[in-house]
């Protein structure tokens, strides 16, 4: 009887802590992946607004007003660029740094993963364009990137529970892409979602991308023509 009593203990003891493991490991995983997440908007946001404020500040955006381009190709350009270095950050992010050095498991499928990247960065960098647009230089732009920045990271849901923020807040962050951006890398991630469980949310970010791309072209033509 007391050896029976004391097996119960001990696996009492065993079950308690590989739950207790198991509980760390999910709590390290979630925080690698909000981390790319941060970064993803952080770094498409800032590269976006600082190359467009850099080359004004060159004068370098005068010889493209006189080229025969629009300013639609303009704005692409620029978006374009930021899409190659996040997409290829993100790739070594995961492939390297998730899977090999740190050795965590991602159930997900990395190519839909890409493919929402894909859709948030059309957001992330018309937004980052259109405070390059805004802004006059550089000291300027770190004023207002920390001002844009910390709201959207703090009320993502990456650093505290989306569901324990305020409704306000909740129908407010879901005009942002990065709160369904943060749902949809969670799910793919972390519960092998396909896309016929994150369709929603991916076409929540696209039509988000529209509205903050259609937007900021207006402005940047503007900007344009006054400066022209």
């Amino acid at each position: 009887e007391l050896s029976a009593t004391l097996w119960g203990y001990i696996k009492t003891s065993r079950d308690k802590l590989g739950a207790s493991m198991l509980q760390q490991i999910l709590s390290v995983s979630a925080a690698v992946i909000n981390e790319i997440i941060n970064n993803i908007v952080m770094i498409s946001i800032l590269l976006s607004a600082a190359f467009l404020i850099r080359e004004r500040e060159h004068g370098t955006i005068e010889h493209l007003m006189v080229m025969p381009l629009s300013s639609f190709e303009i704005m692409i350009s620029k978006i374009l660029a930021v899409y190659i270095i996040v997409l290829i950050g993100v790739c070594f992010s995961i492939f390297f740094i998730v899977e090999i050095l740190l050795q965590i498991p991602i159930s997900g499928s990395i190519v839909l993963y890409l493919f929402s990247t894909f859709l948030v960065l059309f957001a992330t960098t018309s937004m980052g364009v259109f405070i390059g647009t805004v802004v006059k230089n550089m000291p300027q732009l770190g004023m207002v990137f920390i001002l844009t920045i910390l709201p959207l990271m703090m009320l993502s849901g990456t650093m505290s529970p989306y569901e324990s923020m305020p409704l306000v807040l909740q129908y407010l962050m879901n005009l942002m892409p990065t709160s369904n951006f943060v749902e949809l890398s969670q799910a793919i991630l972390f519960r092998d979602a396909g896309i016929t469980i994150v369709y929603k949310q991916m076409i929540n970010i696209f039509l988000i991308g529209v509205v903050f791309f259609t937007i900021t072209l207006l402005i940047f033509k503007k900007s344009l023509k006054l400066n022209g």
